[in-house]
């Protein structure tokens, strides 16, 4: 059992989603994502990581690698 919370999860598609703030750039917490991201896709999760800049920049990009990623999941794929 994991003891992780996450910031978005949606089941049906097993994804899990994390916007990061700047300390994730540290090589610490990079350490610590990196064996997190390790832990859920053991389980068959599929995690994507945005930084906080980007889903308030370029909300648009984010939205469609999002919308790509349950498209491919859930196997409604053209």
């Amino acid at each position: 059992m994991l003891n992780f919370i996450v910031d978005f999860y949606c089941a049906k598609a097993h994804l899990v989603i994390e916007l990061d703030g700047g300390q994730h750039f540290e090589p610490e917490h990079q350490q610590k994502d990196a064996a997190r991201d390790n832990a859920l896709e053991a389980r068959s999760l599929c995690v994507l990581r945005f930084d906080n800049r980007q889903v308030l920049m370029e909300m648009e990009s984010v939205m469609a690698v999002i919308d790509e990623v349950v498209e491919e999941r859930l196997g409604n794929s053209p």
